[in-house]
């Protein structure tokens, strides 16, 4: 779910990968034989409307035998083709899942999901290539069958390298609730060209060419069309917005109003409180290495070392140091300066270190709704939530809304016995108030689960 840098696991923690947000013990008879799933996985993609009303999208995961679904309320699985019958666990989790799902075969488009019957839904789709900022992007509007017009959102990547138009499950589920998706690959993953990057001038410039591309498409049945972006798509949908008057909406899901830089700062603190280090002292003495190693990640390692050896010399020796993590300053702390530069020079991705959101943000006319994590630990967002609030108060047309117990993603989550996360769901709700949001550009279904309102509208 998802980290803003991507690191590489040898050296960091493995990302939450966000744009991919999101299984089931089922023995539901399905004709599929174990070759049959192995090679046939992608026939069950796509959205399923059950017997009961309610919509169940299933897209692939890596492995040719697995699926993901998730359902409109937040609940999520995962399937495993294992000995002849599919096995599901509980989100992302390895807890075995209640939730029985299966499928017949590729020709009968059905699913069986927790003892309802479904039928796969068709869509009106178009896959084109267009232009980006120097690059031809692979992507795909998907539309709600008719000729009726429609409200569109364009999904804006967050950090992943992965295909956008091979993963995200807004293509299968959104048109289902009457909402068309535009979505493309990100400049140097899945079927677009171009270098993997986080230049979010550059990517904004690619999310206003994928809009314009989503209108060309779809003519008289686009309606409302807006950006919507989770995690380091927070950065680069309001930039984006303000680079493309057509845009009606943004919607940003667990971003930040600071710059890359601070997500570091603000995980460090985290971790020292975790610990039991949260005197003021100690988070003083911390700041103090997150802003000296912040200045190495961002120069390459170009600068900072010599401060940094210095901080070491100076702290090292209490017992805090040990317990400084964040999304990268603990790392290079502990590290010899050769072996944190090898790594660095793996991952130039022409980060965006110096980008200040704000100002896009307070001059920015396009309505926006921003949804954070109160218990967020990949963005922490306290800093974020008090921003927002101000900015509504002061007349931006900015709604703000907080899912208190969320971590990123906007994710549920409980503790296994080493106190580590396993995210369960989706939050209740938050499907949902992006679906109004989309169609409406106001917030009318309250309640939306344990969301609460910090600035805008009611």
């Amino acid at each position: 779910m998802n980290r803003i840098i991507v690191r590489p696991a040898s050296w960091l923690t493995a990302p939450l990968l966000a744009g991919a947000l999101f299984c089931a013990h089922a023995a539901e008879p399905a004709a599929t034989t174990a070759a049959n799933a192995a090679t046939d996985q992608r026939c069950h993609v796509g959205a399923y409307r059950l017997d009961d009303g309610s919509v169940v999208a299933v897209t692939q995961m890596e492995k040719p035998t697995q699926l993901r679904w998730r359902a409109f309320d937040g609940r999520v699985g995962k399937l495993s083709w294992e000995n002849g019958r599919w096995v599901g666990t509980r989100g992302w989790t390895d807890q075995p899942d209640p939730v029985a799902v299966s499928f017949g075969d590729c020709a009968d488009q059905g699913i069986r999901y927790d003892g309802h019957a479904g039928t796969k839904l068709k869509y009106d789709i178009v896959d084109t290539k267009f232009e980006g900022k120097g690059v031809s992007l692979r992507g795909r509007l998907v539309l709600p069958q008719g000729k009726t017009q429609v409200p569109v959102v364009v999904l804006v990547h967050g950090s992943e390298s992965y295909s956008g138009v091979d993963s995200y499950f807004q293509q299968y589920m959104f048109p289902a609730e009457g909402v068309g998706v535009f979505v493309y690959d990100k400049r140097g993953t899945g079927g677009s060209t171009g270098k993997y990057s986080q230049n979010f001038h550059d990517l904004a410039d690619d999310a206003s060419a994928a809009l314009r591309e989503a209108q060309r498409l779809g003519r008289k049945r686009i309606g409302r069309i807006g950006f919507h972006g989770g995690s380091q798509g927070g950065w680069v949908a309001p930039l984006a917005a303000s680079k493309t008057p057509q845009a009606s909406f943004v919607f940003v899901g667990f971003g930040l109003t600071d710059g890359v830089l601070a997500e570091d700062r603000d995980q460090v603190v985290l971790d020292l409180r975790a610990a039991g280090f949260g005197d003021a002292e100690t988070l003083r003495k911390a700041r103090e290495v997150s802003d000296v190693t912040g200045l190495i990640a961002s120069t390459s390692g170009k600068r900072g070392y010599d401060q940094l050896d210095a901080l070491r010399a100076k702290y090292q020796g209490e017992p805090w140091w040990k317990a400084l993590k964040g999304e990268y300053s603990g790392l290079i702390a502990s590290h010899t300066r050769e072996e944190a530069l090898a790594e660095l020079a793996k991952f130039d991705f022409e980060v965006s270190w110096d980008y200040d959101p704000m100002p896009v943000l307070r001059s920015l006319k396009t309505p926006q709704l921003w949804i954070v994590g109160g218990d967020d630990v990949e963005a922490p967002s306290a800093d974020t939530q008090k921003r927002l609030t101000a900015l509504g108060e002061a007349g931006r047309p900015i709604t703000s809304v907080v899912f208190p117990q969320a971590d990123h993603g906007i994710l549920e989550f409980v503790k296994d016995a080493k106190g580590e996360r396993q995210h369960t769901r989706i939050a209740e709700g938050y499907i949902r108030m992006q679906l109004d949001w989309i169609k409406h550009g106001t917030l009318k279904g309250w309640p939306y689960g344990q969301a609460r309102q910090l600035a805008g509208p009611k």
